[in-house]
C-alpha cells in the first residue's frame, strides 16, 4: 500500500498506517513548527523514515527536530537511526529498555534463532524480518531526553506518560492548539508473545482521556494502527465496546 503524508488538523500531518498485517507499520504524526517539526514515532525501518522524510520534504513543511517515542516497540523506532540530526525523546522506561535492545545482534539469522527458541515470538519477529531488507547502519536509538510523568516541548507539544498493559513507557502527545491527541498503542492488549485469554483493548484507559477536562478539548484521537477517529466516532466507538 502506497502512502502519503496527510493534513489532519492545524499544525498535525499525518502518514497513515499500512492494512496489510503482514506489514506491521504504525501511522507517524508530524507536528509543524518553523523552529524545526516535531515527530512523533520514528517508522518501523530505516527504508520507512527515509520516505516519511521525503514526504515532509515534498510537503514542504519544516525540517523535523524533534522525534518523540509514544512506546519502545520496534515498529515505533526503528527508522530513529535514519533520523541522526534530530533530538530524542522518551519515557524513561522506555529508555532502559531501549538501552538493551540495542546491545542485541540484529540481523536475519538472530530473528530467526530467537523465534525458533520462542515460536511465540513469530508474528513480531516475522514483522521485523519483512521491516529490514537490509541491516546496513541500522542501530537502535535509546532516548536522548527522557522524562517520567509529563514534558511540554518548547513548540507547545504536551507528552503525558499513561503507561497501561500494552508497553509500560506508553505516552499520549497532545497537540492543544490542533485539537489532536496522539495515543500511540497506549489502549492496545499485551504484545502476542505475553498475551493471556482474555486480554483486549483497555477502553477505560480511552474513557478517562475523554472523560477528563485537561483532554475534552480535542476534536481528533488518533492510534497508530487505525484510522483518525473524531471525538464523537471515539464516543460511539467506546459506546458499542465493553469495559
Amino acid at each position: 500500500m502506497r502512502q502519503s503524508l496527510r493534513h489532519l488538523a492545524g499544525r498535525v500531518w499525518w502518514y497513515p498506517h499500512d492494512e496489510d498485517p503482514d506489514n506491521v507499520q504504525g501511522g507517524v504524526a508530524v507536528i509543524a513548527d518553523d523552529a524545526g517539526s516535531v515527530l512523533v514515532d520514528a517508522g518501523n525501518s530505516p527504508g520507512h523514515a527515509r520516505r516519511i522524510r521525503a514526504a515532509i520534504e515534498a510537503a514542504g513543511l519544516p525540517a523535523v527536530r524533534r522525534l518523540v517515542y509514544t512506546h519502545h516497540h520496534w515498529d515505533h523506532v526503528w527508522g530513529a537511526c535514519a533520523w541522526p540530526e534530530v533530538e530524542v525523546i522518551g519515557h524513561r522506561a522506555g529508555a532502559r529498555i531501549l538501552a538493551e535492545e540495542a546491545l542485541r545482534p540484529w540481523s536475519h539469522p538472530y530473528l530467526r534463532t530467537e523465534v525458533e527458541a520462542n515460536p511465540l515470538l513469530g508474528p513480531s519477529f516475522r514483522g521485523r524480518a519483512w521491516a529490514m531488507p537490509d541491516w546496513t547502519g541500522f542501530a537502535v536509538i535509546p532516548p536522548h531526553t527522557e522524562f517520567d510523568d509529563t514534558l511540554t516541548l518548547p513548540s507547545g507539544v504536551e507528552l503525558r506518560h499513561v503507561g497501561g498493559r500494552h508497553a509500560e513507557d506508553s505516552t499520549v502527545v497532545a497537540v492543544p492548539d490542533s485539537g489532536v491527541l496522539l495515543l500511540g498503542d497506549c489502549f492496545y492488549p499485551p504484545p502476542w508473545h505475553l498475551r493471556q485469554p482474555g486480554d483486549g483493548h483497555d477502553v477505560g484507559l480511552v474513557r478517562r482521556l475523554l472523560d477528563e477536562r485537561v483532554t475534552g478539548r480535542f476534536d481528533w484521537y488518533v492510534d497508530s494502527h487505525d484510522h483518525p477517529h473524531t471525538a464523537e466516532q471515539t464516543r460511539e466507538l467506546l459506546g458499542a465496546a465493553r469495559g
